[in-house]
């Protein structure tokens, strides 16, 4: 059986692995500026400034990368 594509994770990932900075935009408003240092079902832990945060996935709206990112649809 085929397991299907899980964007989300392959993107995060991505940024991850690429140390691509990134903004967060969360549901409020407020926007973060960092890179993501790893990340869950639930939550991803974001540096910015030197200072680590952890966000709910519930919260966010978007990521906004500086750079494409390259993911592989199979």
């Amino acid at each position: 059986m085929k397991q299907s594509v899980n964007i989300q994770d392959q993107f995060l990932n991505q940024l991850r692995k690429d140390n691509t900075f990134v903004t967060v935009y969360l549901l409020n408003g407020f926007q973060l500026r960092g890179t993501v240092k790893g990340f869950d079902n639930f939550t991803v832990l974001f540096e910015t400034e030197g200072k680590q945060q952890m966000i709910y996935k519930h919260a966010i709206s978007t990521f906004a990368p500086q750079r494409n990112v390259q993911i592989e649809f199979e």
